[in-house]
């Protein structure tokens, strides 16, 4: 992967409010870390970095980075993470990862495919990608931007497994090899795929099932409710609704006293 230009700053707003007073500049605030020197904030113009994304095949960008005022004249760096708005897309942090050219990296590569399979061709089939990106090590200078299939020759219901795909010289891909990355399968039915969508039974679709586990008599649980004084140390809460039945009950073997009807005022 061939290096590319890229000029940063020493960021000066790090406090609350600091990083949309960074945006509304024109700049985006950064973070650069690695085992050679201690994490540096730092601000990069929000052009130059959008039009390095943009222009890149994926966000793996290896970068040369200069620091203004920086005892180091360029830093070899790795794009390691770009956190973008959700509604515009426009970059809001870029965290870089300082590496040395002589170590090798991990990075997540993405799968692209070239021809049409096949299964696809003559048998109706549906390509499918199981795998869109693929982790793999290589040296900084030899880390691939993509990682290109062919897929032309696979037929229906079959696949192209990890283990099958070509490195390019100097890479090592990581991973399961017998784990498929695409296949060609049958398309589904409109009952299947009404089946799929379907979510269990009393969850309704979006919703996390939760389930709590019944406190047994005696367990601290619920706070006691409004005016209700909780139960002493060692003694069991009574039973909601317990104290007042017990009010109300009289004492076994005790009839209850007959309310006596008013005296007349002769």
């Amino acid at each position: 992967m061939k290096s590319v230009p890229l000029k940063a700053y020493p960021r000066t707003q790090t406090r609350r409010g600091g990083a949309k007073k960074l945006r509304d500049a024109g700049r985006v605030p950064a973070i650069i870390y690695g085992r050679q020197a201690k994490p540096q904030n730092l601000e990069i113009n929000a052009k130059e970095i959008s039009d390095l994304i943009h222009h890149s095949i994926s966000e793996n960008l290896l970068v040369d980075l200069s620091v203004e005022n920086d005892a180091r004249a360029k830093r070899l760096a790795m794009v390691q993470e770009v956190q973008h708005h959700p509604l515009d897309g426009k970059v809001l942090h870029v965290d870089l990862h300082e590496v040395a050219e002589n170590e090798k990296v991990i990075v997540q590569v993405p799968v692209e495919t070239v021809g049409e399979a096949a299964g696809v061709k003559n048998s109706g089939g549906v390509l499918e990608h199981v795998m869109f990106k693929l982790k793999v090590r290589a040296l900084p200078k030899d880390l691939p931007e993509q990682i290109i299939i062919d897929v032309s020759h696979l037929e229906l219901g079959k696949a192209v497994h990890l283990g099958e795909i070509k490195a390019p010289a100097g890479v090592e891909i990581l991973g399961d090899k017998g784990m498929p990355v695409v296949t060609v399968a049958m398309p589904r039915t409109e009952e299947e795929e009404a089946a799929a969508t379907v979510p269990a039974e009393g969850v309704a679709a979006g919703d996390v099932e939760m389930i709590k586990e019944k406190k047994e008599d005696g367990e601290e649980g619920e706070a006691p409710a409004k005016g209700e004084k909780g139960a002493k140390p060692g003694e069991k809460a009574p039973a909601k609704g317990a104290e007042k039945g017990a009010a109300a009950a009289p004492e076994k073997g005790e009839k209850a006293a007959e309310k006596k009807p008013a005296e007349k005022k002769k």
